[in-house]
């Protein structure tokens, strides 16, 4: 077993080391954090059974780690040792499931006997999900009981619906009393690589385990049937008949049984009442959609009702009190091409950070607005390669989408949900962009040459580094390395030596102005134009001009 402790101050994480007899709680290894930040990465590394935690720190407060233990490490229990004496610190102790609240300086039996309570909660919940998991195992070993392609076609095979029905009937599965159901789809994630390794990597037999955990539930006193749906993706469904018992109340049962079985919690899409089974179809879209809908910035809730089921969803309820419009693609989309155009990662991390702040601050996020987001992205990026190299956009595009496959989105209707997946996967998304753009110009032409040419026909003007790069579909970093390589000198003081050699033809005219001469070469100030001309040419552009002319 191992235990974390945590505290910004060294001396007081020495202290509790030595005053919890560690050995007699059977703790074999004890690890350190310095603040939460640094405890979350390590819980998520070592999964310690026990994290005895200070309140106040620097980096990451206790509050936060409690909240984030909460909701991704329930099964770690966690002692609150600090020097406030404060009532809101213990209630958020005690709402997330704190074994204890210490107050410092810290008493060897009071810790002792914290710990004590601490290691034999865990050990029991441990016991008990392991028995869980085992008669799971067990029971998705054998072949179901339902017959759950049966069940399948009172969805999709709306000829045969009825004569499907009369047969369930007959054999018990669904009462003949029951005229009516909601039907309900319970969210899976087969991209959850940590629990699929639990069932060695069978999503198969995952999803046996929860179709036999929800009918612990269902089945004692008939009140609904869970199965396997076969009429499309990958879906667990659940008709629900008996409606008096409420279906949050009953959900929240069976999202407690799943999760102290799986150490994760579901979410459910519940569709409106409607008579067996010519509805079915449209109930099943009807959740499908709630779960799509489903506002992932409300972390607490797992029943997600669809818009005719005549309840209101926490997402529902943001979204009327927003009354805006979402953030949608096209409101960010010149700021990700002047970042891919720039080149720079600053510039690039900035994109990424913009949309996902300005996303969250709508107060929904929902995974069909993401799945909108990803495919519009998609879209630019195409777009964008197909502007930059033309006959060469299709292998650009090869390249990338393969790229694509090694780094995948974030899951936009997985277990857990995280803006900064999402703002980290599109910055990435970006760099890579970024690199195939320019790896291409590099090898199927010369930009430099081509920016040299735009330089002559253009020097008079205000040319900027940014505007040139971003013409030619490069990084300034590549225009600016380019040119020391080639010319020795950087990009401004390549344009400087033009506009003086211009200068200096213009110079033989003798009935030209120096101001006119300086306005015609891109200066603007004829003094700095002097200036600029006797450190170039060592004389200024008088004497040089008495000198050719002569």
């Amino acid at each position: 077993m191992k235990a974390l402790i945590v505290d910004d101050e060294a001396r007081v994480r020495k202290a509790v080391r030595l005053l919890v007899d560690w050995d007699a709680h059977q703790i074999g290894e004890i690890l350190e954090a310095g603040g939460g930040n640094e405890a979350i990465e390590l819980i998520r590394e070592h999964k310690p059974a026990l994290v005895i935690m200070d309140m106040m720190m620097d980096s990451g407060s206790g509050v936060e780690l409690m909240t984030w233990v909460n909701e991704f490490a329930g099964n770690t229990k966690f002692i609150v040792v600090s020097g406030h004496n404060d009532f809101d610190f213990v209630r958020h102790a005690v709402r997330n499931g704190g074994i204890d609240y210490i107050l410092k300086p810290i008493e060897a039996d009071a810790i002792n006997h914290a710990v004590s309570k601490a290691v034999a909660a865990w050990r029991s919940e441990e016991a008990e999900r392991t028995q869980r998991q085992r008669e799971s195992i067990r029971l998705n070993e054998i072949k179901p009981i339902y017959g759950e392609k049966l069940l399948s076609a009172l969805i999709d095979d709306p000829v045969n619906s009825e004569a499907s029905l009369r047969r369930l009937r007959s054999e018990g599965v669904i009462p003949e009393e029951a005229g009516s159901c909601r039907l309900i789809l319970v969210q899976t994630d087969t991209g959850n690589n940590p629990l699929l390794k639990r069932f060695g990597g069978d999503n198969e037999l995952l999803y046996y385990a929860i179709v036999n955990i929800c009918n612990e539930f269902l089945q004692p006193q008939r009140q609904g049937i869970s199965f396997r749906y076969w009429g499309g993706p990958p879906e667990i469904a659940i008709l629900l008949w008996d409606t008096l018992e409420s279906v949050t109340g009953l959900i929240s049962r069976i999202n407690q049984g799943i999760y102290l079985t799986l150490q994760f919690r579901m979410h459910f899409g519940i569709s409106g009442v409607a008579s067996l089974p010519r509805q079915l179809s449209a109930q099943r879209t009807e959740a499908a959609e709630a779960l799509q809908r489903r506002n992932l910035l409300s972390h607490e809730d797992y029943c997600h009702f669809s818009s005719c089921s005549g309840e209101h969803t926490g997402q529902a309820a943001a979204a009327d009190k927003k009354g805006s419009q979402p953030l949608t693609f096209a409101d960010v989309q010149e700021d990700w091409k002047v970042a891919v155009i720039s080149g720079n990662n600053e510039v690039l991390a900035d994109a990424a950070q913009y949309w996902t702040q300005e996303l969250s601050r709508g107060g929904v996020v929902t995974p069909e607005m993401l799945s909108t987001w990803k495919a519009d992205v998609l879209t630019f990026r195409a777009r964008l390669v197909r502007e930059a190299l033309g006959g060469q956009a299709d292998a650009a595009l090869a390249e990338l989408e393969r790229a694509d496959s090694a780094n995948p989105a974030p899951y936009a209707n997985g277990y857990s949900f995280s803006l900064f997946a999402w703002r980290d996967w599109s910055f990435a998304l970006m760099q890579r962009l970024v690199q195939e753009l320019d790896a291409r110009a590099v090898k199927e032409r010369n930009p430099i040459t081509d920016i040299v040419k735009y330089i002559d026909q253009n020097y008079q003007s205000d040319l900027s580094l940014q505007e040139v790069a971003g013409k030619f579909y490069v990084s300034r970093e590549y225009v600016s390395r380019k040119f020391k390589q080639e010319y020795g000198i950087n990009f401004t003081d390549y344009i400087g030596t033009v506009r003086i050699e211009k200068a200096k033809l213009l110079l033989q005219n003798p009935h030209l102005k120096l101001a006119q001469i300086s306005e015609m070469v891109g200066f603007h100030d004829v003094k700095y134009f002097s200036k600029v001309f006797k450190k170039q040419v060592g004389s200024s552009p008088k004497e040089y001009r008495e000198r050719v002319n002569s």
